[in-house]
């Protein structure tokens, strides 16, 4: 997908929460999917020249660096709307105070179009996207989300951060203390509280060990105890 002219209008989705949050501290492994949209992404798969994303850059900042790529955690507030009448759909700005919504690119956290749209994308630059329906929600549609099926949606997304992912190389290593490439329970579990305690945030005393077996489940695949390189999904991109 190509990107458009540079030019800086204003976003025409205005919700009336906002504001940008402060850069706060994300849990690392992100194994509870911060979705832009709560349903799951479409199969991968290549997609004809009229099923591409079609992409319009609104502004591009002076600076554009660092740009987005696979695996980053990117900040960001978007409008979403349905191509065929222009109503709205989505609106980020009304969800969580307002605040700009984190998530790891191109893992599938949320439909495929948003995933390849937001590639290469820097922070403070905005666009506005087209989604075909087989990037997006398909023949099913999502009715929870009002999207009816076959449904071509246009997303304007103003990005914030581009942020080093929680599946880098960089978070492998620092998890991986002992540097067999492996990550084991206890090399998770010390690292889980390393970071509850740099957030501060009051938990119950169960919550540790939750979501320390929570993320055994979700990906020691071959259930030997240990978490590989490529059961973490370091990218390829990246080399360990």
């Amino acid at each position: 997908a190509g990107a458009g002219r540079r030019r800086r209008p204003g976003l025409r989705g205005q919700c009336h929460a906002g504001g940008r949050s402060a850069m706060g501290r994300v849990l690392t492994l992100v194994l509870l999917p911060l979705a832009l949209l709560a349903a799951p992404a479409q199969a991968e798969g290549g997609a004809p020249a009229a099923e591409q994303v079609r992409i319009e850059v609104l502004h591009l900042p002076e600076t554009c660096s660092p740009k987005s790529k696979k695996g980053d955690l990117l900040n960001a507030h978007y409008d979403g709307f349905l191509a065929s009448d222009g109503s709205k759909f989505y609106c980020s700005r009304m969800h969580n105070e307002g605040h700009p919504k984190w998530f790891v690119l191109g893992v599938g956290q949320v439909i495929k179009g948003l995933d390849i749209a937001m590639m290469n994308m820097c922070p403070g630059e905005k666009r506005k996207v087209t989604i075909p329906p087989s990037l997006a929600y398909g023949q099913q549609g999502y009715a929870q989300g009002k999207i009816p099926p076959n449904a071509t949606l246009i997303f304007e997304i103003e990005l914030y951060a581009v942020n080093k992912g929680p599946r880098s190389v960089e978070a492998f290593n620092q998890i991986d203390k002992d540097s067999d490439k492996k990550l084991s329970e206890h090399e998770i579990s010390q690292y889980l509280k390393e970071e509850f305690a740099r957030d501060g945030k009051k938990r119950h005393p169960s919550a540790h060990d939750e979501i320390l077996a929570d993320i055994f489940k979700k990906n020691d695949h071959d259930g030997d105890g240990f978490i590989s390189a490529k059961e973490y999904n370091v990218y390829q991109h990246d080399e360990l």
